[in-house]
C-alpha cells in the first residue's frame, strides 16, 4: 500500500537500512502496538457493553440554547411585584446579600418596569421582551429555582457545561456522545454553533471531553457564516477515489506515529476525525444547505430580518442536524458574554431578546409541526441570572443563587412552573435545582441514569454529575 501510494503521488520511496538501535526502537514500538491494540480492544469492549439507555428514553436529541452572559429572570419569566414596590430602597432585613463577582455592596433595588401578561391555556407569565416565546409557553416548563456555584462568567459557564466551576471535566454533550453516540455516522454526534464570530468565555473547554477520549468533544461549526463547515468540498480535479487514497496514506502515517503513544487519545481522535471528515463530504453539505427551505420557513426563523438572521440561521441548522441524527446541538446567543448587563440593561436586554426571541419560537413551532418536538429536548438559559439590586445605577449584577431556565419537548410536560425564588428573586427557595440536578434531569430524559453512566479514569469510576444530582420528576408529571 505504502509503495503504491508513494508511486501514485510521486513521493520518494527509499529502501530503509536498520542499525541495532533501529531494531530495538522498532521492537519497542512493536510492543507499543500490542499495547495500543489491547487498549483499543478494551475501549471497544467497553463501548459494546455500554447500554444504549438505562431506561426507556423520552428524548432522542438535545438542542441547548445558551444565553451567554446571564439573562435577567426578573425581566423575562419571573415577575416580582415587590421588587417594583421597594425599588430604590436597600435590600430589606432578612435578605442576605450574596457574594457576587463585581457587585457594589449595599446597592438599592432596581425597578423592573416590565409589562407582564399571562399566555395560553396554562396562563404562564412572560414580559413584553419575549412576545414570540410567550406564545409557546404551553409547551414549556419554566424552572424558576435554579442555582449554581459559579459567580463569574468563566466559572458559571464552565459549571453549566461540565457540572463543576473549574476546568478539566467532560462537558454534558461529551457525556451524551459517549453514552449514546450518534444516529448518523456521517455527521458529528455533538455540534456547537455561535451567533457571531466571537468566542464564548472558556472557548472550546465548554464543549471539551476532559479526561475522556477527544473523539467525544463537540465540533464547532460556523453556523452564522456563508460556509458553515470549511473545506468540505473537494478541490477541482479531485475524485473521491483519489481523496480516499490520500486518506489511507495519511492514516498509515498516523497509525505509525500513534503506536508509540497509546496514552494520547488525541491521536486516535485525529485519525477518526479524518475519517469523519471524508464521510461528511458526502452528507454534511446537504445538511447545512438552507437553499431547499421554503421562504415561509426562513421567515419563521427570522432569516429575512437583520436583527434575527444570525441566531435564526443556527436555530434552523440545529433543526436540520437533529433531523439527520445529530445527538446534541448547543447554540450560543450573545457569544462573548453579551447577555452580561452590569449597566444599561434596558438597552442591552431588549436588543438581545429581539435577536433570539423569534428564532427560538420558530424553532419550537417548526419542531412541533414536523413531529420532532416529542423526541427533541430544547433547553433555554444562561450560566446564572441577575440580581434584584442595581449595579452602576441602571444594571444588574450576576445572580448565581436563584435564576430561571426552561425546557420543552423531549417528554417534558409544558405549561407549568417548577420551583420559585423569594419575593425579590434573589434566592431559589422552593424545589431548588442545582446545575447537577439540571444535568441529571437532561440525562434521565435521554434514558441515561447519571449514577450508572460511568467512565473509568485513573482507577476510579467518574460520573457526569460527580456522584450528585437527581432527576426532577415534576418535569414529566407537573
Amino acid at each position: 500500500m505504502f509503495s503504491r501510494l508513494c508511486r501514485q503521488h510521486q513521493l520518494p520511496h527509499h529502501e530503509a537500512t536498520y542499525s541495532r538501535r533501529d531494531f530495538l526502537l522498532k521492537s519497542g514500538a512493536g510492543f507499543g502496538s500490542v499495547a495500543l491494540s489491547g487498549l483499543l480492544r478494551e475501549e471497544a469492549a467497553r463501548a459494546a457493553a455500554l447500554p444504549v439507555a438505562h431506561h426507556p428514553p423520552r428524548a432522542k436529541n438535545v438542542i441547548w440554547l445558551f444565553m451567554e452572559g446571564g439573562p435577567s429572570h426578573l425581566d423575562l419569566l419571573d415577575p416580582k411585584p415587590l421588587l417594583n414596590k421597594l425599588a430604590g430602597q436597600p435590600l430589606p432585613d432578612g435578605f442576605q446579600e450574596p457574594i457576587t463577582a463585581m457587585g457594589e455592596k449595599g446597592s438599592p433595588l432596581l425597578v423592573a418596569p416590565r409589562t407582564w401578561r399571562q399566555h395560553g391555556a396554562s396562563g404562564l407569565w412572560a414580559s413584553e421582551w419575549i412576545p414570540h416565546t410567550a406564545k409557546c409557553l404551553d409547551d414549556i416548563a419554566v424552572i424558576r429555582s435554579c442555582w449554581t456555584n459559579g459567580i463569574n462568567h468563566s466559572g458559571g459557564v464552565c459549571q453549566m457545561n461540565t457540572c463543576i466551576d473549574v476546568a478539566g471535566r467532560p462537558s454534558l454533550g461529551a457525556w451524551v456522545s459517549y453514552g449514546l453516540g450518534t444516529e448518523n455516522k456521517n455527521l458529528p454526534a455533538f455540534v456547537v454553533m455561535c451567533d457571531n464570530a466571537g468566542q464564548p468565555v472558556n472557548g472550546p473547554r465548554n464543549w471539551g471531553s476532559g479526561f475522556m477520549p477527544a473523539s467525544y468533544q463537540g465540533v464547532r461549526i460556523n453556523g452564522a457564516g456563508k460556509e458553515p463547515i470549511a473545506h468540505l468540498h473537494l478541490p477541482p480535479g479531485y475524485s473521491p477515489a483519489r481523496q480516499r487514497d490520500k486518506l489511507e496514506l495519511l492514516e498509515e502515517f498516523n497509525r505509525a506515529h500513534a503506536v508509540a503513544r497509546p496514552q494520547q487519545s488525541e491521536l486516535e481522535a485525529r485519525i477518526r476525525s479524518y475519517e469523519l471528515a471524508f464521510r461528511m463530504q458526502a452528507e454534511a453539505p446537504e445538511a447545512v444547505d438552507l437553499a431547499d427551505e421554503t421562504a415561509r420557513t426562513h421567515a419563521q426563523y427570522g432569516l429575512d430580518q437583520k436583527e434575527t438572521a444570525s441566531f435564526g440561521r443556527i436555530c434552523l441548522l440545529a433543526r436540520r442536524l437533529v433531523e439527520r441524527g445529530v445527538r446534541f446541538v448547543q447554540l450560543y446567543s450573545g457569544a462573548g458574554s453579551k447577555w452580561d448587563s452590569h449597566s444599561d440593561i434596558e438597552i442591552n436586554h431588549p436588543r438581545l431578546c429581539r435577536s433570539m426571541d423569534l428564532p427560538v419560537a420558530g424553532l419550537l413551532t417548526d419542531l412541533k409541526q414536523r413531529g420532532l418536538l416529542d423526541e427533541t429536548l430544547v433547553i433555554w438559559g444562561g450560566e446564572f441570572g441577575r440580581t434584584p439590586m442595581s449595579e452602576k445605577g441602571d444594571g444588574r449584577d450576576h445572580n448565581p443563587t436563584g435564576f430561571t431556565i426552561w425546557m420543552a419537548g423531549g417528554g417534558v410536560q409544558g405549561g407549568q412552573v417548577i420551583g420559585s425564588t423569594d419575593e425579590l428573586g434573589l434566592y431559589a427557595v422552593e424545589n431548588r435545582m442545582h446545575v447537577r440536578d439540571i444535568h441529571a434531569s437532561i440525562l434521565w430524559l435521554l434514558g441515561l441514569d447519571n449514577m450508572r453512566l460511568t467512565y473509568d479514569h485513573k482507577g476510579r469510576p467518574e460520573r457526569p454529575t460527580i456522584n450528585e444530582g437527581r432527576f426532577n420528576r415534576k418535569l414529566i408529571s407537573g
